[in-house]
């Protein structure tokens, strides 16, 4: 399973994203899903994967060699996409590409087992940060003001804290902070989304990769943030009124 965070703040975005992949208990790998694509001082993309490893892995490789100089390849690229909306639009068509390819003749029923679900956020000269999630027929939407995040992977047990405590308006480390509470709620809750985290922070206006940072097991903020969250809820359930079992 996967877990990716993607926020846009007034300041820039931040990606978050979990490195676990498993086909069982007894089969679990670290796999990076987190891709960067830049050209400094004219644009800088990352995007994050959830669903099948392969998929995933096949989008990159092609978003990769659809990179190399213009006499190498004869596909577009995200390197010389117009805008965030267009480098949106090819990895969408990357993504059903590579879906129909694999699942061959055998139709729709097959392509369900190569399904795949991409979040691609950056910015490009002349145009504001983007942050979009693609399906995997290929169409996206793009996060706004009333929706400034997204979540793709196992998503339901880390939301709350997010939509309780994100604001667009909050600092990097606020974010982050938010970012990884959310991130322990769902490692608590959910043993297919697991640790090291990767993290990338882009400020807006930049157009060159920000902080990259793994955050590992052994992360002395992550494991005092996770002890103290445990504390501060129970100490906030005690404080609720009590509740009464009398008429």
């Amino acid at each position: 399973m996967t877990y990716c965070i993607g926020l846009k703040l007034d300041r820039g975005l931040v990606f978050m994203s979990d490195t676990r992949t498993n086909a069982g208990v007894d089969n679990i790998s670290v796999f990076r899903k987190m891709f960067h694509w830049e050209k400094e001082n004219e644009r800088c993309i990352t995007m994050m994967t959830a669903g099948n490893l392969a998929t995933t892995q096949a989008v990159v490789s092609l978003l990769n060699e659809r990179a190399l100089p213009a006499a190498e390849r004869g596909s577009p690229s995200i390197l010389e996409a117009s805008s965030m909306y267009q480098v949106a639009k090819l990895v969408g068509e990357t993504l059903r590409e590579v879906i129909r390819e694999q699942a061959g003749e055998s139709g729709p029923e097959a392509e369900a087992q190569f399904s795949a679900t991409l979040m691609v956020g950056g910015q490009v000269k002349g145009g504001d940060p983007r942050l979009f999630m693609v399906y995997p027929e290929g169409n996206f939407v793009e996060a706004g003001e009333e929706t400034p995040f997204f979540q793709i992977g196992e998503t339901k047990y880390g939301k709350p804290i997010i939509v309780r405590a994100f604001s667009p308006e909050m600092s990097f480390e606020d974010a982050i902070k938010v970012m990884m509470l959310s991130f322990d709620s769902t490692l608590k809750a959910n043993l297919s989304v697991g640790l090291p985290l990767d993290l990338h922070v882009y400020r807006a206006g930049s157009l060159k990769t920000g902080l990259l940072r793994r955050i590992e097991e052994s992360d002395p903020y992550f494991s005092e943030l996770s002890a103290g969250w445990s504390d501060a809820l129970r100490d906030a359930v005690q404080s609720m009124p009590p509740y009464s079992l009398d008429d």
